[in-house]
Protein backbone atom coordinates (compact mmCIF):
# COMPACT_ATOMS: atom_id res chain seq x y z
CA UNK A 1 0.00 0.00 0.00
CA UNK A 2 0.92 3.64 -0.42
CA UNK A 3 0.15 6.27 2.19
CA UNK A 4 -0.99 9.86 1.72
CA UNK A 5 -2.37 12.19 4.36
CA UNK A 6 -5.34 14.56 4.36
CA UNK A 7 -5.40 17.91 6.18
CA UNK A 8 -8.76 19.57 6.80
CA UNK A 9 -7.61 22.81 8.51
CA UNK A 10 -11.17 23.03 9.87
CA UNK A 11 -11.87 25.46 12.68
CA UNK A 12 -14.37 23.45 14.72
CA UNK A 13 -15.05 23.55 18.46
CA UNK A 14 -13.43 20.81 20.51
CA UNK A 15 -14.39 20.52 24.20
CA UNK A 16 -16.18 23.85 23.92
CA UNK A 17 -13.22 25.85 22.62
CA UNK A 18 -12.59 27.24 19.14
CA UNK A 19 -8.94 27.38 18.01
CA UNK A 20 -7.66 30.53 16.37
CA UNK A 21 -6.98 30.71 12.64
CA UNK A 22 -3.27 31.21 13.33
CA UNK A 23 -3.26 28.06 15.47
CA UNK A 24 -4.87 26.02 12.71
CA UNK A 25 -2.42 27.13 10.02
CA UNK A 26 0.49 26.70 12.42
CA UNK A 27 -0.65 23.18 13.28
CA UNK A 28 -0.93 22.33 9.60
CA UNK A 29 2.62 23.44 8.84
CA UNK A 30 3.94 21.48 11.83
CA UNK A 31 2.08 18.38 10.71
CA UNK A 32 3.04 18.55 7.05
CA UNK A 33 6.72 18.75 7.98
CA UNK A 34 6.34 15.64 10.12
CA UNK A 35 4.47 13.92 7.27
CA UNK A 36 7.39 14.73 4.99
CA UNK A 37 9.94 13.34 7.45
CA UNK A 38 7.89 10.15 7.82
CA UNK A 39 7.68 9.58 4.09
CA UNK A 40 4.00 10.13 3.35
CA UNK A 41 3.51 10.52 -0.40
CA UNK A 42 1.11 13.44 -0.85
CA UNK A 43 -0.31 16.04 1.52
CA UNK A 44 -3.91 16.56 0.42
CA UNK A 45 -5.27 19.89 1.63
CA UNK A 46 -8.97 20.71 1.94
CA UNK A 47 -10.04 23.88 0.14
CA UNK A 48 -13.07 25.92 1.10
CA UNK A 49 -14.45 29.42 0.58
CA UNK A 50 -16.35 31.92 2.71
CA UNK A 51 -17.60 31.61 6.26
CA UNK A 52 -19.77 28.60 7.00
CA UNK A 53 -20.76 30.32 10.25
CA UNK A 54 -22.20 33.31 8.40
CA UNK A 55 -24.02 31.14 5.85
CA UNK A 56 -26.19 29.86 8.69
CA UNK A 57 -28.00 33.24 8.54
CA UNK A 58 -29.00 32.67 4.88
CA UNK A 59 -32.62 32.01 3.90
CA UNK A 60 -31.65 28.48 2.90
CA UNK A 61 -28.47 27.58 4.80
CA UNK A 62 -26.61 24.59 3.41
CA UNK A 63 -25.16 23.37 6.72
CA UNK A 64 -27.30 25.08 9.39
CA UNK A 65 -25.90 23.07 12.32
CA UNK A 66 -22.18 23.39 11.61
CA UNK A 67 -20.15 25.06 14.35
CA UNK A 68 -16.96 26.92 13.41
CA UNK A 69 -15.59 27.00 9.88
CA UNK A 70 -15.64 24.05 7.48
CA UNK A 71 -12.15 24.98 6.33
CA UNK A 72 -9.79 27.93 6.40
CA UNK A 73 -7.78 27.27 3.25
CA UNK A 74 -9.18 29.27 0.33
CA UNK A 75 -5.97 29.22 -1.76
CA UNK A 76 -4.45 25.79 -2.30
CA UNK A 77 -1.67 27.08 -4.55
CA UNK A 78 -0.49 29.57 -1.93
CA UNK A 79 -0.30 26.84 0.70
CA UNK A 80 1.48 24.54 -1.77
CA UNK A 81 4.26 27.12 -2.09
CA UNK A 82 4.81 27.08 1.67
CA UNK A 83 4.71 23.28 1.83
CA UNK A 84 7.32 22.89 -0.91
CA UNK A 85 9.50 25.49 0.79
CA UNK A 86 9.43 23.69 4.16
CA UNK A 87 9.69 20.07 2.99
CA UNK A 88 11.97 17.83 0.93
CA UNK A 89 9.96 15.06 -0.72
CA UNK A 90 6.22 15.21 -0.09
CA UNK A 91 3.91 16.26 -2.93
CA UNK A 92 0.80 18.42 -2.51
CA UNK A 93 -2.82 17.92 -3.55
CA UNK A 94 -6.05 19.91 -3.42
CA UNK A 95 -9.01 18.14 -1.86
CA UNK A 96 -10.84 19.67 -3.55
CA UNK A 97 -10.49 22.78 -5.73
CA UNK A 98 -13.87 24.18 -6.75
CA UNK A 99 -13.49 25.16 -10.43
CA UNK A 100 -17.01 26.58 -10.65
CA UNK A 101 -16.79 29.43 -8.15
CA UNK A 102 -14.33 32.25 -7.42
CA UNK A 103 -13.56 33.10 -11.02
CA UNK A 104 -14.58 29.85 -12.66
CA UNK A 105 -12.66 27.36 -14.79
CA UNK A 106 -10.64 29.76 -16.92
CA UNK A 107 -9.31 31.68 -13.93
CA UNK A 108 -8.47 28.48 -12.06
CA UNK A 109 -6.63 27.03 -15.07
CA UNK A 110 -4.57 30.19 -15.48
CA UNK A 111 -3.63 30.22 -11.78
CA UNK A 112 -2.41 26.64 -12.02
CA UNK A 113 -0.37 27.38 -15.15
CA UNK A 114 1.17 30.42 -13.47
CA UNK A 115 2.06 28.44 -10.34
CA UNK A 116 3.68 25.62 -12.31
CA UNK A 117 5.63 28.01 -14.52
CA UNK A 118 7.46 29.16 -11.38
CA UNK A 119 7.48 25.85 -9.53
CA UNK A 120 9.09 24.06 -12.47
CA UNK A 121 11.84 26.58 -13.24
CA UNK A 122 14.48 24.28 -11.78
CA UNK A 123 15.14 21.23 -13.94
CA UNK A 124 15.76 19.32 -10.70
CA UNK A 125 12.20 19.91 -9.49
CA UNK A 126 10.27 16.63 -9.62
CA UNK A 127 7.49 17.17 -7.09
CA UNK A 128 3.99 17.46 -8.52
CA UNK A 129 0.81 19.18 -7.50
CA UNK A 130 -2.25 16.93 -7.61
CA UNK A 131 -5.21 19.12 -8.49
CA UNK A 132 -8.38 17.48 -7.26
CA UNK A 133 -11.27 19.44 -8.76
CA UNK A 134 -15.04 19.42 -8.46
CA UNK A 135 -18.12 21.65 -8.35
CA UNK A 136 -17.85 21.98 -4.57
CA UNK A 137 -20.17 20.39 -2.06
CA UNK A 138 -21.58 23.50 -0.37
CA UNK A 139 -23.67 25.60 -2.71
CA UNK A 140 -23.44 28.85 -0.75
CA UNK A 141 -19.90 29.24 -2.09
CA UNK A 142 -21.10 28.94 -5.69
CA UNK A 143 -24.06 31.27 -5.18
CA UNK A 144 -21.68 34.04 -4.16
CA UNK A 145 -20.01 33.66 -7.57
CA UNK A 146 -23.31 33.93 -9.43
CA UNK A 147 -23.65 30.21 -10.04
CA UNK A 148 -27.31 29.36 -9.65
CA UNK A 149 -30.58 29.06 -11.57
CA UNK A 150 -31.13 31.84 -14.11
CA UNK A 151 -34.80 31.20 -14.89
CA UNK A 152 -37.77 29.05 -13.88
CA UNK A 153 -36.68 26.06 -15.96
CA UNK A 154 -33.21 26.06 -14.40
CA UNK A 155 -34.73 26.50 -10.94
CA UNK A 156 -36.84 23.37 -11.37
CA UNK A 157 -33.96 21.44 -12.93
CA UNK A 158 -31.21 22.67 -10.63
CA UNK A 159 -30.48 19.46 -8.65
CA UNK A 160 -29.62 17.76 -11.97
CA UNK A 161 -28.42 20.86 -13.80
CA UNK A 162 -25.70 21.51 -11.20
CA UNK A 163 -23.86 18.47 -12.53
CA UNK A 164 -24.21 19.73 -16.09
CA UNK A 165 -22.70 23.07 -15.07
CA UNK A 166 -19.72 21.17 -13.66
CA UNK A 167 -19.37 19.23 -16.94
CA UNK A 168 -19.19 22.48 -18.86
CA UNK A 169 -16.66 23.90 -16.39
CA UNK A 170 -14.54 20.73 -16.56
CA UNK A 171 -14.26 20.85 -20.34
CA UNK A 172 -13.26 24.52 -20.28
CA UNK A 173 -10.78 23.93 -17.44
CA UNK A 174 -9.06 20.96 -19.07
CA UNK A 175 -8.90 22.46 -22.55
CA UNK A 176 -7.39 25.65 -21.14
CA UNK A 177 -4.73 23.66 -19.26
CA UNK A 178 -4.03 21.60 -22.38
CA UNK A 179 -3.12 24.81 -24.17
CA UNK A 180 -6.06 25.00 -26.57
CA UNK A 181 -7.11 28.15 -28.35
CA UNK A 182 -10.91 28.03 -28.16
CA UNK A 183 -14.14 29.90 -27.51
CA UNK A 184 -17.35 29.01 -25.71
CA UNK A 185 -18.81 28.03 -29.09
CA UNK A 186 -16.37 25.09 -29.10
CA UNK A 187 -17.71 23.71 -25.80
CA UNK A 188 -20.14 20.78 -25.82
CA UNK A 189 -23.70 22.16 -25.55
CA UNK A 190 -25.76 21.31 -22.48
CA UNK A 191 -29.05 19.44 -22.86
CA UNK A 192 -31.56 18.23 -20.30
CA UNK A 193 -33.32 14.97 -21.09
CA UNK A 194 -35.47 12.54 -19.16
CA UNK A 195 -32.43 10.39 -18.39
CA UNK A 196 -30.69 13.42 -16.82
CA UNK A 197 -32.96 13.15 -13.79
CA UNK A 198 -33.20 10.60 -11.00
CA UNK A 199 -36.97 10.46 -11.24
CA UNK A 200 -39.26 10.77 -14.24
CA UNK A 201 -41.57 13.18 -12.40
CA UNK A 202 -38.66 15.62 -12.01
CA UNK A 203 -38.25 15.73 -15.79
CA UNK A 204 -42.02 16.07 -16.21
CA UNK A 205 -42.05 19.13 -13.93
CA UNK A 206 -39.21 20.77 -15.86
CA UNK A 207 -40.81 19.98 -19.23
CA UNK A 208 -44.10 21.47 -18.05
CA UNK A 209 -42.44 24.75 -17.08
CA UNK A 210 -40.59 24.81 -20.40
CA UNK A 211 -43.81 24.25 -22.32
CA UNK A 212 -44.67 22.07 -25.26
CA UNK A 213 -43.73 18.41 -25.27
CA UNK A 214 -39.90 18.49 -25.42
CA UNK A 215 -37.70 15.43 -25.70
CA UNK A 216 -34.75 17.62 -24.72
CA UNK A 217 -34.12 21.16 -23.51
CA UNK A 218 -30.95 23.03 -24.45
CA UNK A 219 -29.47 25.15 -21.67
CA UNK A 220 -27.46 28.23 -22.71
CA UNK A 221 -23.75 28.24 -21.86
CA UNK A 222 -22.87 29.29 -18.34
CA UNK A 223 -19.56 30.79 -19.52
CA UNK A 224 -19.55 32.84 -22.72
CA UNK A 225 -16.26 34.02 -24.17
CA UNK A 226 -14.58 34.79 -27.46
CA UNK A 227 -11.46 32.95 -28.62
CA UNK A 228 -8.84 32.76 -25.87
CA UNK A 229 -5.75 30.94 -24.73
CA UNK A 230 -4.43 31.09 -21.19
CA UNK A 231 -0.93 32.21 -20.31
CA UNK A 232 1.68 31.20 -19.44
CA UNK A 233 1.97 28.28 -21.86
CA UNK A 234 5.54 27.05 -21.48
CA UNK A 235 5.25 25.15 -18.22
CA UNK A 236 6.09 21.58 -17.31
CA UNK A 237 2.86 19.63 -17.58
CA UNK A 238 4.45 16.53 -16.06
CA UNK A 239 4.34 18.38 -12.72
CA UNK A 240 0.53 18.44 -12.81
CA UNK A 241 -1.70 15.51 -11.96
CA UNK A 242 -5.45 16.03 -12.34
CA UNK A 243 -8.00 14.20 -10.18
CA UNK A 244 -11.77 14.59 -10.58
CA UNK A 245 -14.15 14.62 -7.65
CA UNK A 246 -17.09 12.95 -9.38
CA UNK A 247 -18.43 9.42 -9.43
CA UNK A 248 -20.45 10.02 -12.59
CA UNK A 249 -19.22 7.50 -15.19
CA UNK A 250 -20.21 9.90 -17.95
CA UNK A 251 -18.11 12.73 -16.50
CA UNK A 252 -15.13 10.48 -15.81
CA UNK A 253 -15.08 9.35 -19.42
CA UNK A 254 -15.65 12.85 -20.78
CA UNK A 255 -12.68 14.37 -18.95
CA UNK A 256 -10.42 11.46 -19.89
CA UNK A 257 -11.18 12.14 -23.54
CA UNK A 258 -9.21 15.37 -23.00
CA UNK A 259 -6.42 14.54 -20.51
CA UNK A 260 -5.33 11.88 -17.98
CA UNK A 261 -7.65 12.52 -15.04
CA UNK A 262 -7.59 10.28 -11.99
CA UNK A 263 -10.55 9.87 -9.61
CA UNK A 264 -11.33 10.86 -6.04
CA UNK A 265 -13.47 8.83 -3.70
CA UNK A 266 -14.94 9.66 -0.32
CA UNK A 267 -14.74 7.68 2.90
CA UNK A 268 -18.43 6.87 2.37
CA UNK A 269 -18.04 5.48 -1.16
CA UNK A 270 -19.43 1.95 -1.41
CA UNK A 271 -16.92 -0.83 -2.26
CA UNK A 272 -18.88 -1.90 -5.35
CA UNK A 273 -18.66 1.63 -6.74
CA UNK A 274 -14.92 1.64 -6.08
CA UNK A 275 -14.43 -1.57 -8.05
CA UNK A 276 -16.70 -0.45 -10.88
CA UNK A 277 -14.63 2.72 -11.20
CA UNK A 278 -11.39 0.74 -11.41
CA UNK A 279 -12.86 -1.44 -14.14
CA UNK A 280 -14.12 1.58 -16.08
CA UNK A 281 -10.88 3.52 -15.78
CA UNK A 282 -8.78 0.51 -16.78
CA UNK A 283 -10.48 0.80 -20.16
CA UNK A 284 -10.96 4.55 -20.48
CA UNK A 285 -8.06 6.28 -18.68
CA UNK A 286 -6.42 8.69 -21.13
CA UNK A 287 -3.55 7.01 -22.98
CA UNK A 288 -1.11 9.81 -22.13
CA UNK A 289 -1.32 8.73 -18.48
CA UNK A 290 -0.18 5.17 -19.16
CA UNK A 291 -2.00 2.08 -17.85
CA UNK A 292 -4.51 2.64 -15.05
CA UNK A 293 -3.32 1.70 -11.55
CA UNK A 294 -5.34 1.24 -8.36
CA UNK A 295 -3.26 3.92 -6.68
CA UNK A 296 -4.73 6.46 -9.11
CA UNK A 297 -7.85 6.52 -6.93
CA UNK A 298 -6.77 7.36 -3.37
CA UNK A 299 -8.96 5.75 -0.70
CA UNK A 300 -9.99 8.31 1.90
CA UNK A 301 -10.35 6.96 5.43
CA UNK A 302 -10.67 8.35 8.94
CA UNK A 303 -7.97 7.10 11.32
CA UNK A 304 -8.63 6.86 15.05
CA UNK A 305 -5.40 5.29 16.23
CA UNK A 306 -4.29 5.05 19.83
CA UNK A 307 -0.71 4.02 20.56
CA UNK A 308 -0.32 6.29 23.55
CA UNK A 309 2.34 5.39 26.12
CA UNK A 310 1.37 3.85 29.41
CA UNK A 311 -1.71 2.01 28.12
CA UNK A 312 -2.24 -1.68 27.50
CA UNK A 313 -3.36 -2.81 24.01
CA UNK A 314 -6.88 -3.26 25.36
CA UNK A 315 -6.90 0.23 26.90
CA UNK A 316 -5.63 1.72 23.64
CA UNK A 317 -8.39 -0.02 21.72
CA UNK A 318 -11.08 1.21 24.10
CA UNK A 319 -9.76 4.77 24.04
CA UNK A 320 -9.60 4.81 20.22
CA UNK A 321 -13.23 3.71 19.96
CA UNK A 322 -14.28 6.40 22.41
CA UNK A 323 -12.40 9.01 20.36
CA UNK A 324 -14.03 7.78 17.15
CA UNK A 325 -17.52 7.82 18.63
CA UNK A 326 -17.07 11.37 19.90
CA UNK A 327 -15.74 12.70 16.58
CA UNK A 328 -18.29 10.96 14.38
CA UNK A 329 -21.16 12.06 16.62
CA UNK A 330 -19.99 15.66 16.35
CA UNK A 331 -19.75 15.27 12.58
CA UNK A 332 -23.25 13.86 12.29
CA UNK A 333 -24.66 16.65 14.48
CA UNK A 334 -22.96 19.25 12.29
CA UNK A 335 -24.34 17.75 9.07
CA UNK A 336 -27.76 16.81 10.42
CA UNK A 337 -30.36 17.12 7.70
CA UNK A 338 -27.77 17.46 4.91
CA UNK A 339 -26.60 13.87 4.51
CA UNK A 340 -28.19 10.44 4.73
CA UNK A 341 -27.55 8.96 8.22
CA UNK A 342 -26.76 5.65 6.52
CA UNK A 343 -23.82 7.33 4.82
CA UNK A 344 -22.48 8.44 8.18
CA UNK A 345 -22.71 4.83 9.33
CA UNK A 346 -20.83 3.85 6.17
CA UNK A 347 -18.11 6.36 7.06
CA UNK A 348 -17.82 4.87 10.55
CA UNK A 349 -17.57 1.34 9.18
CA UNK A 350 -14.84 2.47 6.76
CA UNK A 351 -12.82 4.19 9.50
CA UNK A 352 -9.70 2.59 10.94
CA UNK A 353 -10.20 2.42 14.70
CA UNK A 354 -8.12 0.88 17.46
CA UNK A 355 -4.55 0.10 18.46
CA UNK A 356 -1.86 -0.54 15.85
CA UNK A 357 -2.60 -4.25 15.46
CA UNK A 358 -6.35 -3.63 15.07
CA UNK A 359 -5.89 -0.80 12.57
CA UNK A 360 -3.51 -2.94 10.50
CA UNK A 361 -5.98 -5.84 10.51
CA UNK A 362 -8.85 -3.58 9.45
CA UNK A 363 -6.82 -2.01 6.64
CA UNK A 364 -5.71 -5.43 5.43
CA UNK A 365 -9.32 -6.63 5.33
CA UNK A 366 -10.80 -3.56 3.63
CA UNK A 367 -8.19 -2.45 1.15
CA UNK A 368 -6.35 -3.99 -1.77
CA UNK A 369 -2.55 -4.30 -1.35
CA UNK A 370 -2.11 -1.90 -4.29
CA UNK A 371 -4.46 0.75 -2.89
CA UNK A 372 -3.29 4.20 -1.90
CA UNK A 373 -4.73 5.35 1.41
CA UNK A 374 -5.50 9.01 2.09
CA UNK A 375 -5.35 8.99 5.89
CA UNK A 376 -7.32 11.59 7.83
CA UNK A 377 -5.81 12.02 11.32
CA UNK A 378 -7.00 15.53 12.24
CA UNK A 379 -10.73 14.78 11.96
CA UNK A 380 -12.32 16.92 14.70
CA UNK A 381 -8.98 16.81 16.52
CA UNK A 382 -7.01 20.01 17.17
CA UNK A 383 -4.47 18.44 19.54
CA UNK A 384 -1.42 19.15 17.38
CA UNK A 385 1.01 16.94 19.29
CA UNK A 386 -1.43 14.03 19.41
CA UNK A 387 -2.16 14.25 15.67
CA UNK A 388 1.58 14.10 14.95
CA UNK A 389 2.04 11.16 17.31
CA UNK A 390 -0.74 9.33 15.49
CA UNK A 391 0.86 10.08 12.12
CA UNK A 392 4.14 8.69 13.41
CA UNK A 393 2.52 5.64 15.01
CA UNK A 394 0.82 4.72 11.75
CA UNK A 395 4.04 4.84 9.73
CA UNK A 396 6.20 3.20 12.38
CA UNK A 397 3.81 0.62 13.84
CA UNK A 398 0.90 0.05 11.46
CA UNK A 399 2.59 0.28 8.04
CA UNK A 400 5.22 -2.38 8.85
CA UNK A 401 2.43 -4.81 9.77
CA UNK A 402 0.71 -4.13 6.45
CA UNK A 403 3.91 -4.47 4.46
CA UNK A 404 4.60 -7.83 6.13
CA UNK A 405 1.33 -9.34 4.86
Amino acid sequence: MKYDIFFSISQTPVDGSLPSENTMFGNFLDQVQVADELGYGTAWIAESHLSSQVQKTHKNPVIPHWQGEVGLNCNFLNLATHVFHRTQQIEVGSAIMNIVCMGGPIAQAERIASFLAIHGLSAEEKRRIHVGFSAGRFEFMNRASGIGPRNAVEEAAWPALRGKVFEEASEIFLRALRGDTFSSEDITPTFLRKETFWKEEQWDAVAKIHGGNPTEIQIPNRWNFETLKIIPQDWRRELLQLVIGSHSPHVQLAVNAIAPVQVFNLSITQPEKIEATHERMTEHYHADGGPWQRSYMPRTTFVFLNEEAGLSPEERSKAAHQEARKALTAYWTALQGTIDPNRIEQAASNALIGNAEEVAAQARARFHPDDRLMLWFDFFNHDNERVMRNMRAFKERVAPLLEAQ
